[in-house]
C-alpha cells in the first residue's frame, strides 16, 4: 500500500513539473516576441526554455497573468494576439518603441487590472473596446502619438483609479461620462488637443486627487464643482484659454479653496511639501 502511495505521489510531482500553459497563450507569446524585434531586446527570451523562465513573464495556476517588459527595447507593432492571452492581470510595456495602433483586441482581456502603455510611438484612436475592460484599476497610455477623441466608453471603467493619456494628439471634449468613474483618484489630460469646457460632472469625483489639465485649448473657466473636490490636491490647468488664469496646486495638503487657485494676473505654481 506504502508503495501504491509513493507512485502516485511520484505520478502527481511529475505531472506538476510539466504543466504548462496552453497553446493558445504561448502562441501569443511568441507573436509578441515575433512582431517586436525580440532577438533585440534587451533582456529577450529564450523560446525553446518554459515559459516560467522568459523574462518578465509571470505564470500562476498555468496561466499567463503578468507582462512587464517596460524599458526592454521593443521595436515593431503590437500584435492582434496579445488579446488571446485572457487570464492577464497586468500588462506593462512601456518606455519602448512600439508603433502602428492599439489592437482592438485589447477588449479581450477582462481579467486585467492594469494597463500601462507609455512612451511608446502608438498612434491612431484609443479603441473603444477598451472600456470593455471592468476589472481595469491603471490605464496609463500617456506620451504616445495617439489621435482622435478620448472614448466615451472609458466611463465604463468603473473601478479605475488612474486615467493618465496626456503627451498625445487627442482633440475634441473632454466626455462627460468621465464623471462616472466614481473611484478616479488620477486624471492626466495634459498635453493634447482638447476644446471645449471642463465639464460640470467632473466635480462628482469624490476621490480625485489630482487633475492635471494644463496645455490643451480649453475655454471658459473651471467650474467650482471640481475645485471644491475636497482630496483634490494636484490641480494643473495653465496654458490653455480659459477665462481668467488659475494657479497650479501641486502636492497641496487636502482640498483647495477657490480663492488659492485664481489668479488674475498670472499663472504660478506652489508645491507644499
Amino acid at each position: 500500500m506504502k508503495n501504491f502511495t509513493l507512485i502516485i505521489l511520484c505520478f502527481l510531482v511529475t505531472t506538476l513539473s510539466f504543466s504548462e500553459i496552453s497553446q493558445n497563450e504561448k502562441d501569443a507569446l511568441v507573436a509578441l516576441y515575433n512582431s517586436t524585434n525580440g532577438s533585440k531586446w534587451s533582456n529577450t527570451w529564450d523560446l525553446n526554455q518554459p515559459v516560467e523562465n522568459w523574462y518578465g513573464v509571470t505564470v500562476k495556476n498555468d496561466q499567463v497573468v503578468e507582462i512587464n517588459l517596460h524599458f526592454n527595447n521593443l521595436q515593431g507593432t503590437l500584435p492582434q494576439e496579445i488579446g488571446n492571452l485572457v487570464n492577464l492581470r497586468s500588462l506593462n510595456l512601456g518606455f519602448n518603441q512600439i508603433e502602428g495602433q492599439l489592437p482592438l483586441t485589447l477588449g479581450n482581456l477582462n481579467n486585467l487590472v492594469s494597463l500601462e502603455l507609455f512612451m511608446n510611438k502608438f498612434e491612431g484612436n484609443i479603441p473603444t473596446q477598451i472600456g470593455d475592460l471592468n476589472n481595469l484599476i491603471v490605464l496609463k497610455l500617456y506620451s504616445n502619438s495617439l489621435t482622435g477623441t478620448i472614448p466615451t466608453s472609458l466611463g465604463d471603467l468603473v473601478n479605475l483609479k488612474e486615467l493618465l493619456l496626456g503627451s498625445n494628439f487627442l482633440s475634441g471634449t473632454i466626455p462627460t461620462q468621465l464623471s462616472e468613474l466614481n473611484k478616479l483618484e488620477i486624471l492626466s489630460l495634459i498635453d493634447n488637443k482638447l476644446v471645449g469646457e471642463i465639464p460640470l460632472e467632473l466635480g462628482q469625483l469624490t476621490q480625485l486627487k489630482e487633475l492635471v489639465l494644463a496645455s490643451n485649448e480649453l475655454t471658459g473657466t473651471v467650474p467650482y464643482q471640481v475645485t471644491d473636490l475636497s482630496h483634490l490636491s494636484t490641480f494643473m490647468v495653465s496654458d490653455n484659454n480659459f477665462d481668467r488664469e488659475y494657479v497650479s496646486v501641486i502636492d497641496g495638503e487636502g482640498s483647495i479653496p477657490n480663492k488659492q487657485i485664481e489668479f488674475n494676473s498670472g499663472t504660478v505654481i506652489t508645491d507644499n511639501d
